[in-house]
């Protein structure tokens, strides 16, 4: 990428996006399978070097608890996505993208939809770059929506001008996301994707408040927050269970229902006998237009 180095719009993404892909493909490498998502394409994109798995946010205190989360919220997200496509969903949005890799590991589900990803225009122009080096075509049914957050860009008006329609059955992820945002820009969010044809769907994460964690697990999300506020993208906004799902229903949504760490245990690790689980730090809402 040698040429690429004194092109503007061309730069790394941050670095949560690339410990979210080198979580991902941490569980396939360090973890017993059953494996709850089979992702290495994040690291290939990443290219974090040969020694990627002794750095210390791959090596810290609950880092397995970490991942798990990572991997089950994706899995989550991609099986809801499969789930509304069969009753009628026809595009997927994903804000916040990063280095996410849906598109190129579930291709048969994601050719029955228009797959939006929704990134910083430096972010995304970096990816496709990477993209292309690791010989991945870019497949009709996928679009980069670039939105200049920085600059006051409305992600709403950037995805319809990319021929996103409100009119259509949607899904909209965005996990990982909440906590960095203000609660008034949350809000936004919610409103606006409340506003979209029935049958839309908006899935969130979101982290509960230290207060509501145990002592173990509250030290890692302190670490957690240590580490972003010195990477420049502080926590700013947590939530309890019942305020998210209030600021749901306010925002229009018809139904919210809130899915725990361990309702996703139940689900995707049951059956596990290395203590691998999700910790309660991180929460799902699911919200229903």
């Amino acid at each position: 990428m040698a040429d690429e180095q004194h092109r503007p719009d061309l730069h790394e993404p941050d670095h949560t996006a690339v410990r979210v892909a080198l979580w991902r493909a941490l569980h396939v490498q360090a973890d017993a399978p059953p494996h709850v998502l089979e992702d290495e394409i994040g690291l290939k994109l990443a290219d974090p070097g040969q020694h990627w798995r002794e750095r210390g946010d791959m090596t810290m205190p609950g880092v397995s608890g970490v991942r798990a989360s990572m991997v089950a919220r994706a899995r989550f997200i991609e099986d809801l996505v499969a789930e509304r496509a069969d009753v009628g969903a026809t595009q997927y949005v994903i804000l916040g993208a990063g280095l996410d890799t849906f598109a190129q590991r579930r291709p048969e589900l994601g050719s029955r939809l228009s797959v939006f990803e929704v990134d910083q225009p430096g972010t995304q122009a970096w990816k496709r770059q990477r993209l292309d080096e690791l010989g991945y075509d870019i497949p009709p049914w996928l679009t980069f929506v670039p939105v200049d957050f920085e600059a006051g860009d409305s992600w709403w008006e950037r995805l319809t001008a990319a021929g996103f329609d409100p009119r259509k059955p949607t899904v909209v992820a965005s996990t990982g996301v909440s906590m960095y945002l203000t609660h008034e820009a949350n809000t936004a969010t919610l409103r606006q994707v409340a506003a979209l044809a029935p049958g839309s769907v908006f899935a969130t994460t979101f982290l509960l408040p230290l207060d509501m964690l145990d002592l173990d697990q509250r030290q890692v999300q302190e670490f957690s927050m240590r580490n972003a506020a010195a990477s420049g993208t502080p926590f700013i906004s947590l939530y309890s269970p019942g305020e998210m799902q209030k600021a749901a229903l306010e925002a229009g949504f018809t139904k919210a229902v809130h899915v725990s760490p361990d309702d996703l245990a139940a689900r995707y690790f049951a059956d596990r006998h290395d203590g691998l689980r999700p910790p309660r730090a991180e929460q799902f809402l699911v919200a229903e237009v």
